[in-house]
């Protein structure tokens, strides 16, 4: 989500980020590469499976990037409706985040949201932009496992 007032902010967040994906990923040996975060409302093992789930899909040739989404085989969490999860801009953490200096080059990192098939089905059928405006509308909290989908 690159929403210009961006997601409500949870009352309490964890961070789960990628490490190394850039090195692996990294286009045509020019340093450059993406890492992920992904932003939860508790500790929990299973994001930790998902985070080495996506770095493996990227790493081994599928090239993850800035408005692409996946399915992730599974909800969420157990009885959310999000079973797939969106690259995007990591609002929640602030612009600064995005680009990150490594050595030789820069690791872009990249927010991973969780998200419902049918905002994946809308995402692809209207664009990502067209999703921002009903996520910004519905002022969703993307922590939040069991929110109601706004497609």
């Amino acid at each position: 989500m690159g929403s210009r007032r961006g997601p409500r902010p949870p009352r309490r967040r964890l961070a789960y980020v990628s490490a190394g994906c850039w090195a692996a990923g990294e286009e045509d040996g020019d340093g450059h590469g993406l890492e992920s975060v992904m932003t939860a409302h508790v500790r929990d093992q299973r994001f930790i499976e998902l985070m080495a789930m996506i770095a493996a899909y990227h790493c081994t040739g599928h090239r993850l990037g800035l408005e692409h989404s996946m399915p992730i085989g599974a909800p969420w969490v157990p009885g959310s409706a999000c079973d797939h999860v969106l690259i995007s801009l990591p609002c929640l953490h602030g612009p600064d985040l995005e680009h990150c200096p490594v050595p030789g080059g820069h690791a872009r990192i990249l927010w991973v949201l969780p998200v419902t098939t049918a905002e994946t089905a809308f995402r692809r059928r209207h664009g990502h932009e067209a999703l921002e405006q009903p996520f910004d509308e519905a002022e969703i909290n993307p922590l939040d496992p069991f929110r109601a989908s706004v497609a």
